[in-house]
């Protein structure tokens, strides 16, 4: 009887010292994601976040790309760009920056209506640690020469 305890006795502490060893794995797992989610890998670097195109007659569109590079490890995924008003058009590259690579960001600005001092911002949603900067248009719109 008393060996039959043994067994079982035995057999629990063997089956009880493999739980914990799964425990520590899972453990030390869910730290490594931890740490992978706050390292920075992808960064951007971008030449030039405000633009100011000086002056513009009445109705015309002002275009201008506004240039970043990737310097981080992963590919930059630009998920969204909206501008401050409808006048302001962002066009997003759809596919990913590579590493190392150069991207762009187009913005039309269409005057028509617009006379005076304006400043457009453009704001942009990606995968970029830090946050990708928000970007500003700004100038004077003219009245044409009748």
């Amino acid at each position: 009887m008393k060996e039959l305890f043994l067994i079982a006795t035995s057999l629990f502490l063997l089956a009880s010292c493999d739980v914990r060893r799964k425990d520590a794995q899972q453990n030390t797992n869910k730290i490594t994601k931890q740490l992978e989610i706050k390292d920075p890998t992808t960064v951007l670097v971008i030449d030039d976040t405000a633009y100011n195109f000086g002056k513009a007659t009445d109705g015309e569109v002002v275009t201008y790309n506004y240039r970043f590079v990737n310097t981080g490890s992963k590919p930059l995924i630009i998920s969204d760009a909206h501008a401050s008003c409808g006048c302001t058009v962002p066009e997003k590259p759809e596919a990913p920056i590579q590493p190392g690579d150069t991207g762009f960001l187009k913005v039309s600005f269409n005057s028509a209506g617009r006379v005076g001092q304006v400043h457009k911002n453009v704001t942009v949603s990606s995968n970029a640690e830090p946050a990708f900067p928000e970007l500003m248009l700004a100038g004077e719109v003219v009245a044409k020469n009748k």
